[in-house]
């Protein structure tokens, strides 16, 4: 999820589930090391509960910036052994690693003993085009007795050659069967589920068996789905929030970072989808998405594409009227 799920994409999605938990994308150990900090860190206390994904190899460079990810405020460090992309894979570190389970281990151990907070794993199931379980339950084994505890797992195979990330994602078959075969020769570990998983209702087998599954780009094309979260998977009694409070909601934070210098547009391109499925989506894209309409706008552009929309569409009528929009 590089350049996804940045701070101004998690506090939209935080508007739409109070209880999810959201994760970073990936930043690297290198950026954190010889970058700007606050930029590649900061958040919004809104964010919470909210984790640091950081990409590295090498324990001494993984336990300074996890330091700096608990002094920062995060709830959780997690070490990516996931990403199959080729520019990953030439920085040494995502799933390449899972060939290195020492390695990973020492990372584990090395964080683990910098922070307080949970250190967690999100991985693969397996490299290129072998399929045997041994190689996933040992690499998961070596780090649950360096002290790592939680387990994100996507489902699916990374193909370190041959494939792209796109491909990643699609190409390699699907086996939750071994997800869930993790989970019962660790009973003490927790497991989550990542890949394939398109909506809450695809949701339902994996968490009577697993202790919670990851929404990746679902969340992010279809974001509205999160509204749901919290009273169908956390029990909440209020109701979900409605676009239009989503929209007041963000309008008044556009306000706020357009004020502090923030780009309008590197805020409206992550609510482009949030009418995904409903009348009016494509004009809703279209305005959000349209140089002019945000340059002639600027930090009222959520404002103005929902007064657009009020009288056409009824979600929208509250939004174009209330003032904090």
């Amino acid at each position: 999820m590089m350049d996804w799920t940045d701070r101004h994409c998690r506090f939209f999605h935080r508007q739409l589930s109070r209880h999810a938990r959201l994760y970073t994308e990936m930043i690297t150990t290198g950026a954190l090391l010889h970058g700007d900090v606050p930029r590649h860190l900061d958040f919004d206390p809104a964010e919470h509960p909210l984790a640091l994904q950081l990409g590295g190899s090498e324990p001494h460079e993984l336990a300074h910036c996890a330091r700096l990810g608990q002094r920062w405020g995060y709830d959780e460090i997690n070490l990516n052994c996931g990403c199959p992309s080729e520019r990953v894979q030439r920085g040494a570190f995502g799933a390449c690693l899972m060939a290195e389970p020492a390695l990973v281990a020492d990372c584990v151990k090395a964080m683990r003993d910098a922070v307080s907070i949970p250190v967690t794993v999100k991985h693969r199931i397996g490299i290129d085009q072998g399929e045997d379980y041994g190689f996933v339950r040992d690499f998961v084994g070596r780090l649950h007795e360096a002290g790592c505890a939680a387990f994100i797992v996507h489902a699916r195979n990374a193909w370190l050659r041959g494939l792209s990330a796109k491909e990643n994602r699609e190409v390699p078959p699907l086996r939750y069967e071994v997800v869930y075969r993790l989970a019962g020769d660790f009973p003490r570990a927790c497991f989550v589920l990542n890949g394939g998983i398109a909506s809450l209702a695809a949701a339902a087998v994996p968490l009577q068996r697993l202790h919670g599954v990851m929404l990746g780009r679902a969340a992010y094309q279809d974001p509205y789905l999160l509204a749901a979260v919290d009273r169908e998977l956390f029990g909440a009694a209020e109701p979900p929030p409605t676009r239009s409070q989503v929209v007041a909601a963000m309008s008044a934070y556009l306000e706020r970072q357009a004020a502090a210098g923030v780009p309008p547009r590197a805020i409206l391109r992550h609510m482009l989808q949030l009418l995904h499925g409903e009348h009016g989506a494509r004009n809703w894209r279209r305005l959000l998405s349209d140089p002019r309409f945000i340059e002639r706008h600027g930090a009222r552009s959520l404002h103005a594409a929902a007064r657009a929309f009020a009288g056409r569409h009824s979600a929208w009528s509250d939004a174009a009227a209330s003032p904090a929009a």
